[in-house]
């Protein structure tokens, strides 16, 4: 009987994963057939080509959204994971009046949908002259309060007596953060950097409404525009879609084992 519910589990698993894979298959096939035969129900290219990859690499600004998108998603990954450790490492080992008070604010603004603070960004960007740049796109995702949430979890299960004991030999406050707590908690960090990576990377709303000009486009906002300028052209669209999904295909594959620690160890420390 145990055999028999293992068997199940595992068919329902491999069923899952294959009703989920399918659509990205789908589309990478698609990807390589010809504009002839983009219509025609076969799963399977009758003569597979590169063409479209070329045409939407060679001849649109899908590079240049690409390299956009990359430096948005690195430089915001660093921030959060720099700035969000000194919160959560603060509100969690440094004892000051408040501090329950500023972790239930910061908390807080989880509640509050991003939609309505899209306006008053829109504003700020606008008076300036933050609109159409790199920074405007970057400031609202340099640090955020799921972050400052996941690394306090993290840094109140280190050992009070470790960080006394860095203390006592000399170090600083920052130099027992840097040396001590902050490499003690590299599966929150691990997961927080791979979750923010591949938020900002997928973000729409936000670069659609800050970015103006094509060539400060990302993939996102890129690819959706392309889309309906490239009509039935479904080939190309495909290839763009197939080159704008693999950094995050690659992200889950190479580091999948970094989320799911993250994840579980949050649920049991926090």
């Amino acid at each position: 009987m145990k055999r028999l519910s293992t068997f199940l589990i595992y068919a329902l698993l491999i069923l899952g994963s294959l009703v989920m894979f399918f659509p990205f298959v789908w589309m990478f096939l698609t990807s390589l057939k010809p504009f002839a035969e983009i219509f025609e129900l076969k799963v399977w290219p009758q003569a597979p080509t590169l063409d479209n990859y070329r045409e939407v690499l060679f001849k649109t600004q899908f590079p240049r959204w690409f390299l956009n998108s990359l430096i948005v998603a690195l430089i915001t990954t660093f921030s959060v994971l720099l700035f969000d450790s000194l919160v959560g490492y603060t509100l969690a080992k440094l004892r000051f009046p408040g501090r329950g008070l500023v972790f239930v604010l910061i908390i807080s603004t989880l509640m509050v949908p991003t939609e309505m603070l899209i306006i008053p960004w829109y504003v700020m960007s606008t008076q300036y002259g933050w609109s159409n740049t790199y920074w405007g796109l970057l400031f609202p995702g340099l640090i955020s309060a799921f972050g400052v949430f996941l690394m306090r979890q993290f840094f109140q299960t280190l050992p009070t007596d470790l960080l006394d004991a860095g203390r006592i030999d000399g170090l600083s406050e920052f130099g027992v953060f840097w040396r001590i707590a902050f490499p003690l908690v590299r599966p929150a960090l691990a997961a927080l950097g791979i979750f923010t990576f591949l938020g900002n990377w997928n973000a729409f709303l936000w670069p659609l409404i800050v970015v103006q000009t094509a060539d400060m486009r990302t993939i996102p906002v890129g690819v959706a525009l392309f889309s309906s300028e490239a009509g039935t052209a479904w080939n190309l669209i495909m290839a763009a879609s197939s080159l704008a999904v693999l950094p995050v295909l690659l992200v889950f594959l190479f580091f999948q084992r970094q989320i799911i620690e993250g994840v579980v160890l949050t649920g049991v420390k926090g």
